[in-house]
């Protein structure tokens, strides 16, 4: 299977038709309810939802699917039955086999019911329709790159006592994102001057974006909110929320973080923990909803 627990929940959609080929005669049957075996409709709607939601018994690498609705229509047309699935989840990957399966459900019921009066009836075109959510829904594309820099917090890193992990896994992260990296500081933990490289980043070298890792935490040298509450102009509190409840679903110590993140004219600040993998979960948690603020801020609204 795929490892989906990196990815953040959003609302997902999908859509999927297939069409049951037979004779006029038996789709009349079906309209009138004289099929022997009973509703055949009824059958087939009951059947395709319970194929949807038990899509992950017969698909050996879908994940288990917390199913909101399942919807079931069909269109009637001289020899033949259209069937039309809708399913939708706030979950981490998208339902559309769950749709497919929720047509195919339901044709396989139909078939089953209707063998006895048409030895000539066809399953066919199955495919999806629509499908809407995921990251993809949400990303944002720019003329230019933003420009981007990466500041490691810590008094250990500055004085060559420990390597930095942190800052360049986010570096690597953000290969795959619309951002030229352009610096990349080691700090120590004093909080003048991380206030005053942040004015200069975002005032005198006209970055766009800028990264903090470390000193989020409730130690005596954790400054860096502090240092970063004394820069920005207009806090941004959803993406410290996001970040801390991200952590906090997948550890109880993300609760104890303290992240601060704004903005500082055209410049957004956000500080993300100082652990490899705190740093690497949260910007799993705020990509690429993050870059929307950028057309924002520029006056294109939503």
């Amino acid at each position: 299977m795929i490892d989906v627990s990196p990815k953040f929940k959003t609302l997902r959609y999908a859509m999927a038709k297939g069409t049951l080929i037979t004779s006029p005669e038996t789709v009349n049957r079906v309209l009138d309810r004289t099929v022997p075996k009973g509703d055949v409709l009824e059958v087939a709607r009951a059947g395709g939802i319970n194929a949807a939601k038990r899509c992950s018994d017969w698909m050996i690498f879908c994940h288990n699917m917390p199913l909101d609705w399942v919807d079931l229509k069909f269109e009637f047309e001289e020899d033949r039955i259209k069937v039309f699935a809708e399913t939708r989840a706030i979950w981490k990957t998208g339902v559309e086999m769950e749709a497919i399966a929720a047509v195919t459900g339901a044709m396989l019921n139909m078939y089953d019911m209707l063998k006895p009066l048409d030895d000539n009836l066809t399953i066919s075109s199955v495919k999806l329709v629509k499908k809407k959510g995921g990251k993809g829904d949400y990303r944002d594309g720019f003329e230019k790159n933003l420009k981007t820099a990466v500041l490691v917090i810590s008094d250990s890193t500055f004085a060559g006592e420990r390597e930095d992990k942190s800052g360049k896994i986010i570096q690597k992260f953000l290969e795959n994102q619309p951002i030229d990296v352009t610096n990349y500081e080691v700090l120590p933990d004093e909080k003048d001057q991380i206030s005053e490289r942040l004015r200069q980043l975002a005032d005198d070298e006209g970055i766009d974006l800028i990264f903090t890792t470390g000193g989020t935490g409730p130690g005596p040298r954790d400054v860096t909110p502090e240092a970063t509450a004394a820069v920005i102009v207009k806090p941004l509190p959803g993406v410290a929320e996001a970040i801390r409840k991200h952590g906090k679903d997948r550890t109880p110590y993300a609760m104890l973080s303290r992240e601060a993140c704004g903005m500082r004219n055209d410049t957004i600040i956000i500080n993300l923990p100082g652990s490899s993998k705190g740093a690497l979960e949260s910007v799993q948690a705020i990509f690429p909803g993050i870059l929307h603020a950028f057309p924002m801020m520029r006056g294109f609204g939503h």
